[in-house]
């Protein structure tokens, strides 16, 4: 019996799916791999990449951090920001990281007072997820499904 999948933000409901096999999870403990029959399980997310199994090939997504929760086969994702592969704007996600790593260097002016390196380095690592996700459905061709 495959996984039921649903990923939703504040703002819509980024994928459902009753057809998942096997589903690879950024925790904030490390990457976990989630199987039909898994035993519940409630976990923080943290930033990362999704990528949903399903019969007709895998779905990657950038998942920015919030909470997964497992019950007897139904997966619910709550998350702060997920986006598909094809939402995913390559240039702007490139213009982030590099505009990231100017303010971590310190190439690129900061506002008074707003020197926050913490907030530039998770700045710079969501556009590299973004990056990969994207770079990853360019590179193999896989369709998106929603």
């Amino acid at each position: 019996m495959p996984l039921t999948l649903s990923i939703v933000t504040a703002d819509r409901t980024v994928l459902e799916r009753d057809d998942v096999l096997r589903l690879v999870v950024p925790t904030t403990e490390g990457q976990i791999t989630l199987l039909p029959s898994h035993a519940p399980l409630m976990a923080s997310l943290s930033i990362g990449e999704m990528i949903v199994h399903v019969p007709d090939g895998p779905i990657p997504l950038a998942i920015h951090g919030g909470f997964i929760q497992i019950v007897r086969d139904d997966v619910s994702v709550l998350a702060d920001a997920a986006e598909h592969a094809d939402e995913i704007d390559e240039a702007r996600a490139e213009a982030a990281r590099e505009r990231s790593r100017g303010r971590i260097e310190g190439r690129v002016p900061v506002e008074a007072g707003a020197v926050d390196i913490l907030r530039a380095q998770l700045s710079l690592q969501r556009s590299l997820i973004r990056l990969r996700v994207r770079r990853r459905r360019s590179a193999t061709g896989v369709p998106t499904m929603r």
